[in-house]
């Protein structure tokens, strides 16, 4: 049985959640619900010298569990278990490109936390969540990162808080507007029940989101930069993508009018599609750097209210993104610390498979060969 909102009660946890994103690397740390670390740091330098994160680590440890960066997700998996083939499928870099630096550089920074005497564990992507019905993960990878998980694990807990009603009572519908990607997540009583990942999208900043198959196939081989290209940014012809140029621009220039039609109109039409999966949201939640921007913010309060109302997402503090706050809670409740229910809700240990699974398109069985997964788990 949950408990009616807010906070249960387990036992007494000092945890970490760590989100690494496009723009920033961030690391969030609660003991018994209270905050004792908050630090945002430029992706760039973590990439450069991890050691940065790791000597952090060591300076608050004792921790009793921490949540990685997790990508494209596993099933819950503590980080001792995880190897090439792991790294392969968090990443979604083929196993032959795996001398080619990894996007944002994942893949070494999880090698190093496994080296490390700490408790860290590599969380599911919204796909292998159970509570997502079989037919909405036919041929869909990206229905939204771990870190999108890790969002929905800080809205689940203010949307509780917010109404005073159960996790189990909260429905919603989480659009992350963030510097790389966007992505949509539907939930409904408290359970995730769909998801549009940055990749399948209609398009951000920065990713061109879902590609039309037929320019797919005139591009030839698709390389996996070209996933984080092609977005408002591009479509404005920044050469140093800005958001707040971005937006003073939208107003002035022609081809920042057309990108940011572009991003908006893509925001509307996303919400749109998540409204066939929770019909009745209590509100439409927004997150991520562009919810920040009051004008952002204006224009799709007016689009979007007609669904339902449109809030931000505050979390603990503005001083780190949302997704390590997420982490952290998450880290909390597989610890037993108060937001196990949050957790239970979620059904994060229910996990299963991976993002290969229930894809029908023709050779798809050699790529799951290539991944060394032989077997649909569903």
């Amino acid at each position: 049985m949950l408990k009616l909102f807010g906070e249960g009660v387990g036992v007494m946890v000092k945890v970490v959640g760590l989100d690494l994103g496009t723009k920033s690397f961030d690391v969030f740390g609660l003991e018994n619900g209270k905050i004792f670390l908050e630090k945002s740091i430029p992706t760039e330098s973590i990439m450069k010298k991890p050691n940065i994160l790791l000597s952090l680590l060591e300076k608050y440890k004792p921790l009793d569990l921490i949540v990685a960066p997790s990508g494209h997700g596993l099933p819950l998996t503590h980080i001792n278990k995880i190897s090439w083939k792991e790294l392969s499928l968090i990443t979604l870099i083929k196993p032959q490109d795996r001398k080619i630096p990894p996007q944002l550089g994942l893949r070494n920074l999880l090698m190093m936390l496994k080296a490390l005497d700490l408790n860290v564990y590599v969380i599911p992507s919204i796909k292998l969540l159970p509570t997502i019905p079989l037919h909405r993960k036919i041929n869909r990878i990206d229905m939204g990162t771990a870190d999108k998980l890790c969002t929905v694990a800080l809205a689940l807990k203010e949307q509780s808080e917010k109404f005073k009603i159960g996790f189990n009572q909260v429905s919603f519908i989480l659009a992350e507007l963030g510097f790389g990607y966007n992505a949509y997540i539907a939930v409904e009583n408290g359970k995730v029940v769909d998801g549009i990942g940055g990749s399948l999208s209609f398009g951000g900043f920065l990713s061109q989101g879902c590609l039309d198959a037929e320019a797919a196939y005139l591009v030839g081989r698709f390389k996996k930069e070209m996933v984080g290209k092609g977005g408002a940014a591009f479509i404005a012809g920044m050469k140093k993508p800005n958001i707040e140029e971005f937006v003073k621009k939208a107003v002035k220039v022609k081809s920042f009018k057309v990108a940011w039609k572009f991003f908006i109109e893509n925001v509307e039409k996303n919400i749109s599609q998540m409204l066939v999966s929770v019909k009745k949201p209590a509100e439409i939640i927004l997150s991520g750097r562009f919810s920040k921007i009051d004008k952002v913010y204006s224009e799709l309060s007016r689009k979007l209210s007609i669904h339902a109302p449109v809030t931000r997402l505050k979390g603990f503090t503005f001083k780190v993104k949302e997704a390590s706050q997420g982490a952290a809670l998450i880290a909390d409740g597989l610890a037993g610390g108060r937001y196990r229910q949050l957790v239970e809700c979620l059904q994060i240990k229910k996990a299963k498979g991976t993002v290969l699974d229930c894809i029908y398109i023709d050779g798809w069985l050699k790529i799951k060969k290539m991944f060394k997964v032989d077997k649909f788990s569903a």
